[in-house]
């Protein structure tokens, strides 16, 4: 008999597998690239395979296998797929396989499983950057090792999530701060909505100068790589050579794709920024004006949670749904951070409402300090 220690892991493994199953599934309806859904259909039932390995060892223990891959994190990628489409789960997606690529080191009882989720995890990475799954495997090392880089920032779904939760959390604990120095109704809600908009200014001012900086820091390095591919040829060749040899291609193989690549100087320039500066020239860190946009509107959807109970009710009242509905949008995006964070729903979600409240409580604390004091 297993362990109550082993049989807690068949479970998460089997748990794991099923929700995994459960969005290649749902990917492979929506898509409509014939190569693309056949790709996907094969990951899940996969994924499917390992999760009946799991559930019989289980069952050979007289354990009930329980779950059927709809737990809520699995319902809501999967809602997201149908509204949003493929690509704007795909990098969170590819970012959890990759993550969790040696998540069966270490199992004897994984067998081949673990060399599976390394072909998963660089399947995914390729799909998720819009190549060809069926590309050679020294091209789908290449291609992974330049994506991992960035799969952790460029996420659109990870700073939707994000960005509502600065705005959330930030006017929660001022509004809380500001009514705990007993400041009346009218006070408290201009002081929300000031924060909301001071709040949103500076979150697109701030993702306006990121990327500003960033395409103009990509843009020089460009630059420079185009000015030393024109004087030094020969050494930017080499360094291409280094490059895929230390993705996992033979010497003479790694020579011989960089004296291809070395014969358009474009393609090599391209090349160049993708792999060694670890930049796309198509997008150098996207439109500054889109990001402020969107990081003004996302700071604004989370600020205006605890700003609306003051606008229909006053005093008590207003203060006790304020928490409650900061508290349900707080549980809401831990249920989303959960996606990407590997932990259950329910804990990402009591997670986010007790760091929440317990900061909401320390400024609703110093506000009435300050009140009384200056009283």
């Amino acid at each position: 008999m297993a362990s109550k220690h082993e049989i807690k892991r068949f479970r998460a493994n089997l748990s794991d597998e099923l929700h995994s199953a459960a969005l290649y599934e749902t990917l492979a309806k929506v898509e409509e690239d014939e190569t693309r859904k056949q790709v996907y259909s094969d990951l899940a039932k996969s994924e499917r395979e390992h999760a009946q390995v799991w559930a019989e060892k289980l069952r050979v223990n007289g354990v009930r296998p329980k779950g059927s891959g709809q737990a809520v994190k699995t319902r809501l990628m999967r809602t997201l797929v149908h509204f949003f489409g493929a690509g704007f789960v795909l990098p969170t997606l590819a970012a959890a396989e990759y993550a969790d690529r040696n998540k069966y080191h270490g199992q004897p009882d994984a067998g081949r499983m673990s060399a599976d989720e390394h072909h998963h995890a660089a399947v995914v990475q390729t799909l998720a950057r819009g190549g060809d799954p069926d590309m050679s495997q020294g091209a789908r090392i290449a291609a992974a090792e330049s994506w991992h880089k960035g799969v952790a920032s460029g996420n659109d779904l990870r700073a939707a999530v994000l960005g509502a939760n600065d705005g959330l959390v930030s006017n929660f604990c001022l509004i809380m701060g500001v009514a705990g120095a007993g400041t009346g109704n009218k006070a408290i809600l201009l002081t929300g909505l000031a924060g909301l908009i001071a709040g949103a200014c500076s979150m697109a001012l701030g993702e306006w100068l990121s990327v500003t900086n960033a395409r103009e820091l990509a843009s020089t390095q460009i630059a420079k790589e185009a000015d030393e591919l024109e004087t030094s040829p020969e050494a930017e060749e080499h360094e291409l050579a280094l490059i895929y040899r230390a993705k996992g291609l033979e010497a003479g193989e790694a020579k011989r794709v960089a004296s291809q690549i070395m014969r358009d100087k474009d393609k090599a320039l391209d090349t160049l920024t993708r792999e060694e500066l670890g930049l796309d020239p198509a997008e150098l860190g996207g439109n500054p004006w889109s990001a402020a946009g969107v990081s003004f509107c996302l700071f604004s959807v989370g600020a205006i949670f605890p700003v609306m109970p003051f606008l229909w009710t006053r005093g008590f009242s207003a203060i006790a749904q304020c928490i409650v509905l900061s508290a349900l949008a707080l549980a809401s995006i831990g249920v989303f951070t959960s996606l990407f964070n590997g932990r259950s729903a329910a804990f990402s979600a009591l997670r986010q409402v007790a760091i929440g409240l317990i900061a909401a409580g320390f400024t609703f604390g110093v506000g009435r300090l300050l009140g009384v004091s200056v009283s």
